[in-house]
């Protein structure tokens, strides 16, 4: 099975979250769930929940690997290799199916899936020791198949632990949510994202890592991503205008929207949008907590304005040019405002 039969949003060349043979960062919640471990009592379902990109996923690979090496007959080494593979028959791991047309993944994990997922850990046990069940990630299951999966959470096998990514846990079933153990991640540290991508084996010098990490917010995903990217270029020159809003002359704006929004599925635009919603944030959580009622109110609608018009460009397929062209006018004019005596 290769890469791409297994992992529908997997990065050329970047190992899968169950290849990985070592886990960096989140040292807290790794600690936690060991000492579970060493006392036998492993819960039947964990939500491992944070932001995307964090490492969820190859955070529940690496814990499956230390429950099948605590409780099972084999090496570390052994059972590393049949994970990796895909191949060791106390795991179970559900993800979107690729299509039947053999050409891309499936949207939602269907309530077929489910049931399929079911039947095999129905099934007698492949080995010795704890079994874990992946579901990378639960937001994928639409009504139907989250309620299927609810069901085998209220009575889980026997040694069997389900281990749920989630990126959205608000959206979850509170019934899924309440037969398990909550695990929360965090992003980390840009030292552990620089060690992470430095591990990922694609070659990238120094100021690549530099720009890859100061663009990951604590997001391996999003650095791995970002070594993807050509050095500098239009991403640069929007974290130089966003950090003083008056230094862009309209035509420069306009000739930055051309380049960030001409290909609508480009990774450039993602980051960008990305980048504009930090930003956003950062500017609103600012003005709370200085006070600044009139700035706070400026940014809340400058949100909710960002927020409008990139849901209707992805929905009505607009001009992305033209979207981010009105956003930056509205960013330049909530700076003025910011910058004006209260």
């Amino acid at each position: 099975m290769t890469p791409s039969d297994r992992e529908p949003d997997q990065i050329a060349g970047v190992p899968l979250p169950e290849e990985q043979q070592e886990l960096v960062g989140h040292e807290g919640a790794t600690a936690t769930i060991s000492a579970r471990l060493a006392a036998g009592r492993l819960p039947g379902g964990m939500l491992i929940h944070g932001p995307r990109g964090i490492g969820k996923a190859t955070f529940a690979f690496d814990l499956a690997r230390r429950i099948f090496s605590a409780t099972g007959d084999e090496t570390p080494a052994h059972v590393a290799a049949q994970v990796a593979a895909g191949a060791y028959p106390n795991l179970f791991v559900m993800r979107k199916a690729p299509r039947d047309t053999g050409k891309g993944f499936y949207t939602v994990i269907r309530v077929e899936e489910v049931r399929s997922f079911v039947d095999q850990l129905r099934r007698t046990r492949g080995r010795a020791g704890h079994r874990i069940a992946v579901v990378d990630a639960i937001d994928d299951c639409n009504a139907s198949s989250a309620n299927a999966l609810l069901k085998i959470l209220e009575e889980p096998p026997a040694d069997t632990t389900f281990l749920l990514v989630s990126h959205r846990p608000g959206s979850l079933l509170p019934t899924i949510k309440s037969r398990c153990v909550q695990v929360a991640l965090r992003p980390l540290s840009d030292a552990d994202v620089r060690t992470v991508l430095a591990r990922s084996g694609r070659p990238a010098d120094d100021q690549a890592l530099d720009l890859a990490v100061s663009l990951a917010g604590g997001r391996p995903r999003r650095g791995l991503e970002a070594l993807l990217l050509e050095a500098g270029g239009a991403l640069t020159a929007l974290r130089a205008w966003l950090a003083d809003p008056s230094g862009l002359r309209p035509a420069e704006l306009m000739e930055l929207a051309d380049g960030l929004g001409a290909e609508r599925d480009s990774a450039e635009l993602r980051f960008a949008r990305d980048i504009l919603n930090d930003w956003l944030a950062d500017e609103a959580r600012s003005a709370a907590t200085r006070g600044h009622r009139a700035r706070l109110a400026s940014a809340s609608e400058l949100w909710d304005k960002a927020r409008l018009s990139l849901a209707d460009a992805d929905e009505y397929n607009l001009d992305m040019r033209q979207t981010l062209i009105a956003l930056f006018d509205a960013i330049r004019k909530h700076q003025q405002l910011s910058a004006s005596p209260s």
